[in-house]
């Protein structure tokens, strides 16, 4: 993704500290795979009202409300990715991350996996929409060289 973007107008020596970086990060990180929705933000999560049936099996109208996805981009992969992403354009509050945690802590460290793991996201958006996503990418990267 870097290369379609031109290294984001790095050079090379940028660009090999980067990879060397991330490999740093991510060797010693050796997550379960994990059947992901891929593009996990805001504008992929919505709630419904499900029919709730009564104990004679009749569908009631007055029924719950229910969180959804949609949209999904799926494969198996690192679940850090998908919670990475719910930060990268917002839509999520504390108590969905609280929730998560709950059920499944994150291992040590998934906080600077989530700047590697976003970069992915801002580098396509980068070749997908232009604008400041070269910038923003560019921010990121110099905040992986620091970790």
């Amino acid at each position: 993704m870097l290369r379609l973007t031109g290294n984001v107008r790095l050079n090379d020596k940028k660009i090999d500290q980067l990879k060397s970086k991330t490999r740093e990060l991510i060797s010693k990180h050796n997550p379960q795979p994990s059947l992901l929705h891929g593009d996990l933000w805001g504008g992929n999560k919505g709630f419904c009202k499900v029919k709730v049936k009564d104990d004679d099996g009749n569908g009631n109208q007055n029924g719950a409300t229910m969180p959804v996805i949609f949209d999904p981009a799926t494969y198996y992969g690192d679940r850090e990715a998908d919670i990475a992403m719910t930060y990268l354009f917002g839509g999520f509050n504390d108590e969905f991350y609280k929730g998560y945690e709950f059920e499944w802590e994150l291992p040590e460290g998934h906080e600077k996996r989530r700047t590697v793991y976003n970069l992915y996201h801002i580098l396509n958006h980068q070749v997908l929409f232009g604008g400041s996503y070269m910038q923003e990418a560019r921010g990121m990267i110099e905040d992986i060289l620091r970790m």
